[in-house]
């Protein structure tokens, strides 16, 4: 007896051991409190409510206690210092985050404080999870109030299907409903998803404003609005649908700016409605990661599906991942039935793909299926392939910030890669915008270059583009459908150079005055070649860029001619003129030798410290605070200049430092690329775009604009402007379609309530988003007041199945009845008993007097 109270005792002290364990496996992060830490006079810990504290029947809320618990307690830099609610803690945990990032760090404090914030950081820095962690800490659990509480917009739908994901997987433990607004989905599976009260709404701004204007929702519930890629949304031609969004939100919200490209002053951003913002530019002047390396090179436009297919084979790895960028969507479609007959598996995307037909083949790409990815610049913002190795940019991009945005992809989340462009003639004042956009030198390729350089600029051997060219020319010879798209993407190229933005005028001032024959081949595909494709090179470059001296007066005609002779006197006069021109040439050439980096600082580079302080003097005026300034480690480079240096400067240039004052600033060439729009800050753009209307004070003067012509395109002819299109509140959503005029030919939301049975009954139960609760639905959250009794005929699901009726008829319940006794009666041996009980009656019916038992014959045994 003993022995066994022994064992006894031992497993009662082993269960509350694993008790207390589990208790602290739960519990443990958000609650305990160690109070002898802080035992210092005047500081009390602050303690947690008791019962006797709480008379109203509210529940008190604990959550300031247990943030301000956490952030005492824990004093690393980790999410525990943040003060996460548990179920927030544990997705980023599941997720595999143990140290936050550094915009993490910065912006996810400031945005639980209820601040307004302006966000930038490069791409892969963890931007999503910077303003998701705290909008499920804001929005803590789904509540009963009807109408979505937080709205987050993307410019495309590839990053809205992404942050749709990444938001399920990090708020998982919330339990928090999510809606997905996307153009090229059904409307009907969309108003199904915002009449299931979700909490967030992730979308794209045209079909987003599509259904609000169809279902006329008042978004008066959301506290948290999100811009992602907030420069890419506001310059993409969506202003009006930004605004009809913008104009119903509320006064009281929180707005959110995040991009990797974001200028320094925000006026673009002024539609936003931002109130006292916060902001944070990290990365300011390390634009992109240093685990990507950047090669450029030089070729003819003809020659680039050649190297193309030559970085595919052989210079990118088998197991390597690549993503090409093309400039349209033709050249996308040409490029991947070349690779197709070539054959190398790929996926593409543009934008005028189907949708379904855009996940499936990023579903492929992600799966591995393909290791290509060819895609328009649809794809350059936000998408995060994990395992990605390789960018190529076949085009090489307009703007600076989408070459951040474009080479981004790779070097995510710390890991290295590589990008390959290939650049034609004319895109190198392009390759020059870059470099000034990013402080750096244009390296040209040498013979001392090595394969591991980075950011060389270098020719293509001829060699590798003729072994290629040839099965290019067999392939298009062999195919007509090659030949077609070949011809139709040439056409879109003359068309996207028409649109394309120009490079700044000293980006093609200096490439004129540069000397491009002397370039090297690219260390990446110059090894293993001989000495003597230089040279080869150099005679080719001779050929090409021949000139001859005489003019075409000159041309098949002799000494005596009339032409001949007045040119001869031409140039005799003109040969002084002609003489400096070409020595003034030679100069520049010899200047700006390629074999020394391009500088692209200009002169007012080194000279504007006082008004780089008042710059930060006007950006502290406009944000409330200002995180992540510029580094100060270009003054330390300016002050070791020797003196000799400074007066060789001056004798060149002409300008004293000490008292020139420039007349941009410091940061021009940065802010320019980053500006939404094409050159020049946003002021130059407002300036040179105004225009001063005068109004005649005559008669005839003040009605002579109602008489000025203006084409139209319907009618293909000209007509006089009546001024009522101004009145008519037309706009266009993301498919060409308007939206928001009187005489519409369809009302969506209208016709889908008729054909699911969505009864307007409880109008006035849904103030907060304008929505009317739907009829048939009994498990959606928040229903308020007496549900509606529509017994109108069957009602049917969005998917078009049947909708099975809760209220039963008097048959079905008749038949439950019956069914519920048959099994009471079968359970209970019911049938045992009838069965004994039928023979006992048999036995008693024989023994009966019909006969006197079974001993009867003739007609009575018949009868029994």
């Amino acid at each position: 007896m003993a022995q066994r109270k022994k064992k006894l005792t031992k497993k009662k002290k082993h269960t509350a051991s694993k008790e207390a364990e589990t208790d602290s496996d739960t519990g443990d992060f958000e609650l305990t409190a160690e109070i002898k830490d802080d035992d210092s006079a005047g500081r009390k810990l602050q303690r947690f409510p008791t019962a006797s504290d709480c008379l109203s029947d509210v529940e008190p809320d604990t959550r300031e206690l247990v943030r301000a618990q956490n952030k005492k307690k824990k004093k690393s830099g980790g999410f525990q210092s943040m003060g996460l609610s548990y179920p927030v803690y544990k997705g980023v945990m599941k997720k595999g985050y143990k140290v936050p990032t550094p915009i993490q760090r910065k912006t996810i404090p400031v945005i639980l404080d209820g601040k307004d914030i302006v966000a930038m950081a490069r791409t892969g820095s963890g931007k999503t999870a910077a303003f998701l962690v705290p909008m499920f800490e804001k929005l803590k659990a789904p509540q009963a109030q009807m109408g979505a509480r937080a709205l987050i917009l993307t410019p495309t739908r590839e990053l809205a299907l992404q942050t749709m994901k990444f938001t399920k997987e990090l708020g998982k433990f919330t339990g928090l409903k999510t809606a997905l607004i996307l153009g090229g989905d059904r409307m009907d599976d969309q108003f199904a998803a915002l009449h299931e009260n979700p909490d967030i709404i992730i979308g794209t701004p045209g079909r987003l404003m599509h259904v609000i204007k169809e279902m006329d929702l008042k978004l008066h519930s959301l506290e948290y609005v999100v811009f992602d890629e907030a420069d890419r949304l506001f310059e993409m031609g969506f202003a009006e649908q930004l605004e009809e969004i913008i104009r119903r939100l509320p006064d009281t919200r929180q707005t959110l700016l995040f991009s990797a490209t974001l200028p320094k002053l925000l006026v673009e951003f002024a539609r936003a409605g931002l109130t006292e913002p916060v902001l944070i530019r990290l990365d300011v002047d390390s634009k992109l990661s240093e685990q990507i390396k950047l090669s450029f090179f030089y070729l003819r436009l003809d020659d680039k599906p050649a190297l193309l297919l030559h970085l595919l084979r052989n210079v990118a790895k088998p197991q390597e991942q690549t993503v090409v960028f093309a400039a349209t969507k033709h050249h996308v479609e040409y490029l991947k039935e070349l690779l197709s007959s070539e054959g190398i598996e790929c996926a593409y995307i543009y934008s005028a793909l189907d949708q379904t037909a855009r996940k499936i083949n990023i579903g492929k790409f992600v799966h591995r299926k393909a290791m290509v990815l060819l895609v328009t610049d649809v794809a350059a913002r936000g998408i995060d392939i994990p395992l990605l190795d390789n960018v190529i940019n076949y085009n090489f991009p307009s703007k600076p910030k989408l070459f951040l945005h474009r080479v981004g992809r790779v070097g995510r989340a710390g890991r290295s890669g590589t990008t390959y462009s290939l650049v034609c003639t004319d895109e190198i004042p392009l390759v020059y915008d870059l470099h000034l956009f990013l402080g750096r030198p244009v390296q040209f390729a040498t013979a001392e270059h090595t394969q591991d350089s980075d950011g060389v600029f270098g020719r293509v051997p001829q060699s590798i583009l003729d072994d290629e060219a040839s099965h290019l020319i067999t392939a298009h010879e062999n195919s007509l459908d090659l030949q077609n798209l070949h011809r139709v993407s040439e056409n879109a190229y003359k068309q996207y150079l028409k649109s394309r933005p120009n490079p700044s005028a000293e980006s093609i001032r200096r490439v004129k005055n540069t000397d491009l024959s002397s370039m090297a081949v690219h260390p990446v595909l110059g090894s293993g070649l001989e000495k003597t494709e230089l040279e080869r090179l150099q005679v080719i470059d001779a050929i090409k860029g021949y000139k001859s001296k005489a003019t075409i007066f000159e041309i098949n005609s002799t000494s005596k001619t009339l032409a001949s002779e007045v040119m001869r006197a031409k140039r005799s006069k003109d040969s002084q003129l002609v003489d400096k021109f070409s020595k003034h040439r030679e100069e520049q050439v010899a200047q700006s030798r390629p074999q020394q980096p391009v500088n692209t600082h200009t002169h007012s580079d080194y000279t504007q410290a006082g008004n780089e302080e008042d710059d930060e003097d006007d950006i502290q005026g406009v944000f409330s605070q200002v995180v992540g300034g510029k580094r100060k480690a270009q003054q330390g480079a300016v002050e070791e200049h020797p003196q000799s240096k400074k007066s060789r400067k001056l004798k060149q240039s002409g300008k004293d430092d000490e008292f020139y004052i420039p007349y941009r600033p410091r940061d021009f060439n940065s802010e320019r690329g980053l500006s939404l729009g094409a050159e020049g800050t946003a002021f130059e753009q407002q300036a040179s775009s105004a225009v001063l209307d005068l109004m005649g004070d005559e008669g005839d003067r003040m009605n002579q604009h109602k008489s000025i012509m203006k084409w139209d395109r319907k009618r293909k002819r000209f007509v006089r402007e009546t001024g009522r299109e101004d009145h008519k509140k037309k706009i266009k959503t993301e498919s060409g379609q308007v939206v928001g005029a009187k005489a519409r030919k369809k009302n969506f939301y209208e016709e889908w309530k008729k054909k699911y049975k969505f009864d307007d009954g409880g109008s006035g139960s849904d103030g907060e988003t304008g929505r009317k609760a739907p009829a048939g639905r009994g498990r959606g959250r928040g229903r308020r007041g007496p549900p509606s009794r529509n017994t109108g005929g069957p009602q049917f699901t969005p998917g078009g199945r049947r909708v099975r009726s809760e209220l039963k008829t008097g048959q079905q319940i008749l038949n439950q009845r019956k069914k519920t006794q048959k099994q009471q009666f079968l359970q209970g041996g019911g049938m045992k008993k009838l069965r004994s009980k039928n023979k006992q009656h048999v036995g008693d019916f024989k023994k009966s007097a019909f006969g006197r038992g079974s001993q009867k014959k003739g007609k009575m045994r018949k009868k029994l």
